[in-house]
């Protein structure tokens, strides 16, 4: 999931974090305005809907990318926060 939230109003940042707080709930931040989710059917759908309710399309975007099963071997990475291995073991 991506975003960009025009931020110039009190209530752009308000939508901004919104945003933000919805995205944390279901996956991981790798950039500012990126996140990686893994998430059921179900999941997706309610998520989706929430977002939208969230953004004001004349003004913020919002794109989702579907990578599948095998979103490991579509994606590369270089830098810092390398992608999270949804498959592995998570350690709090």
């Amino acid at each position: 999931i991506t975003y960009d939230v025009k931020t110039l109003t009190k209530e752009g940042r308000r939508r901004l974090r919104h945003v933000a707080k919805t995205c944390e709930g279901h996956g991981e931040r790798v950039q500012y305005s990126v996140f990686e989710c893994q998430v059921d059917a179900a999941t997706w759908t309610c998520m989706r809907g929430r977002l939208l309710d969230i953004i004001h399309t004349g003004e913020d975007s919002l794109r989702f990318y579907f990578l599948g099963d095998q979103w490991a071997a579509r994606s590369e990475h270089h830098g810092i926060k390398p992608s999270l291995d949804m498959e592995g073991p998570l350690v709090l």
